[in-house]
């Protein structure tokens, strides 16, 4: 999602402020002021974001952020329903990037953005237990989203809104919410062409997390071997 000047945010979240500190014109250079939160727009999630004895953005292995993507059916489901662990593909491997597809990047910018589909616990868990690391959704959170008049800010240690953070933070995981775009990686994965995504970010010290530039990578179809020819 391009950041941009009063975009919409996560309830309680600092509001982004892009606005121009030096012009051409009267300073010789074109630079911009930024004011944003660290979870502004499509952003990673280190597991420090929900515990503090979890490792900060900065102890991340590199290869959390990319590699061999798979994106997941979720879409048709009813808003604020916990997906099963049903949509799980078999076969996952540790090294994959699991991207969950809801279809709900195309409400960015509605109030009913923040109504979306969510993970259930069961599905981290189930994710974990394959052994994989990195979970992308396109969606504000994996977790249900707060109304912005039901946020007060920061949820209390030991409530469960996060639940399906701290199974996967839990278990050194790491989380790229409000991806867009994730439709075209599913018609792909379809047609069996292989995607491998780069969702590198900033490289803010210590912190919990950061805006990606998320990238993808689409290869060609590998054609099937041909029978030999009988004798």
């Amino acid at each position: 999602m391009p950041i941009v000047d009063g975009m919409s945010v996560y309830p309680g979240d600092p509001q982004v402020r892009v606005i121009p500190a030096l012009r051409v014109t009267t300073d010789g250079a074109n630079v911009q002021r930024l004011h944003l939160g660290s979870q502004t727009g499509t952003h990673v999630d280190a597991p420090w974001h929900v515990d503090d004895a979890l490792p900060r953005l900065d102890q991340v292995p590199l290869d959390r952020f990319t590699g061999r993507a798979v994106p997941v059916d979720a879409r048709g489901f009813a808003p604020r329903t916990a997906l099963p662990p049903s949509i799980l593909p078999s076969g996952l491997r540790p090294a994959d990037i699991v991207l969950i597809v809801t279809g709900w990047s195309a409400r960015w910018g509605q109030p009913d953005y923040l109504d979306h589909p969510h993970l259930g616990v069961d599905t981290a868990q189930a994710l974990v237990d394959a052994g994989v690391r990195t979970v992308g959704i396109d969606a504000p959170s994996i977790d249900p989203t707060p109304s912005p008049a039901s946020c007060a800010g920061i949820e209390p240690v030991g409530g469960d809104g996060l639940a399906a953070h701290r199974v996967l933070c839990g278990a050194g995981a790491v989380i790229v919410e409000n991806l867009t775009g994730l439709e075209r990686l599913l018609a792909a994965s379809q047609l069996g062409r292989p995607i491998e995504v780069y969702l590198f970010p900033l490289p803010l010290a210590a912190a919990d997390g950061a805006p990606v530039r998320a990238i993808a990578r689409l290869g060609e179809v590998r054609p099937s071997p041909h029978p030999r020819d009988s004798p």
